[in-house]
């Protein structure tokens, strides 16, 4: 299985303009190396954050370009393992956040990260691995990893992990897949702005699938179908994504649009992947138990 170093290629913007460093045929895994969110910067707490490059935020290793991949299409991809670090960094800052109003100076914190745990303080968390960017290049310009969108990018998802499946829109020629981003572990909202972040890296599958239009990304694992939306607000995020997962109900089933929104009012979930970006991102999680009822998978 190729290993793609971190060291071969690290983007910090989703863009048609770069160059691929992998040509990936569809259908095969690989693995992917990852900076943290800080390009590995921090090493430790007593580290003056003057030292910091504030323009090596959120690198992603890529882009990858899948062969076969052409607007129109989606880009499947199937995270199959995920590989931490055992350094995890968090950051609190002056405007960073939620509560970056009440925060009167920047402050780090260095973790052990191993065995399944996060030791922060006297607390030991549960390891909950996930990729906060993973995304496709948009069709023009160029867009920063720390924003989500459409191509998918800084989503802070924390559904996106091992076991999940992921569609983008294919955009461009190849799609020029890229991610990083890595936690440790992360609650919905990322509300201090960061979780805990670490370099790893990530096993997955790339598969084109022709002709699955699609308007933001889907994720899909054993339990639920998810459709993200980003937007400028929570509330248009939400709107959005509940728009596109109720359209699919209707456009996938024998269901009415009424019924749909009921049925999706009734056992769905919108729920806040990241509030802090400079779009928020939320999903809709509707149950495969349910699908398997109306005998659909909505793909």
């Amino acid at each position: 299985m190729k290993v793609i170093e971190k060291t071969e290629g690290k983007i910090y913007s989703f863009s048609p303009n770069h160059a691929p460093i992998y040509h990936a045929k569809s259908g095969e895994s690989l693995v992917i190396q990852t900076y943290d969110c800080f390009t590995d910067q921090i090493q430790s707490e007593k580290q003056p954050l003057t030292e910091l490059d504030w323009n090596q935020i959120n690198p992603a290793t890529g882009p990858i370009y899948v062969e076969g991949a052409e607007p129109g299409d989606a880009l499947k991809v199937t995270i199959l393992a995920i590989e931490t670090d055992v350094k995890g960094v968090m950051m609190v800052g002056p405007g960073l956040g939620t509560l970056g109003d009440q925060v009167e100076e920047m402050k780090v914190k260095v973790m052990h990260v191993r065995y399944g745990r996060v030791l922060f303080n006297q607390l030991s968390l549960p390891v909950r691995k996930m990729i906060g960017v993973i995304g496709v290049a948009p069709k023009e310009g160029e867009i920063n990893c720390g924003t989500p969108g459409a191509h998918g990018g800084n989503m802070d998802n924390r559904m996106v992990t091992e076991g999940a499946t992921l569609y983008f829109p294919v955009n461009v020629s190849g799609a020029l897949f890229a991610l990083g981003d890595l936690h440790a572990a992360m609650g919905d909202g990322e509300v201090s702005v960061s979780g805990v972040e670490v370099a790893g890296a990530v096993t997955v599958k790339l598969e084109v699938v022709k002709d699955l239009k699609l308007e933001q990304p889907i994720l899909e694992n054993a339990r639920n179908f998810t459709q993200i939306a980003s937007a400028k607000t929570l509330d248009e995020a939400s709107q959005l994504a509940t728009d596109l997962l109720v359209k699919r109900l209707v456009a996938y089933t024998n269901l009415s649009l009424e019924d749909a929104l009921m049925l999706m009012s009734a056992v769905g979930h919108v729920e806040i992947c990241q509030m802090v970006d400079p779009l928020m991102t939320v999903r809709a999680v509707f149950p495969k138990s349910i699908l398997d009822q109306l005998e659909t998978t909505l793909l």
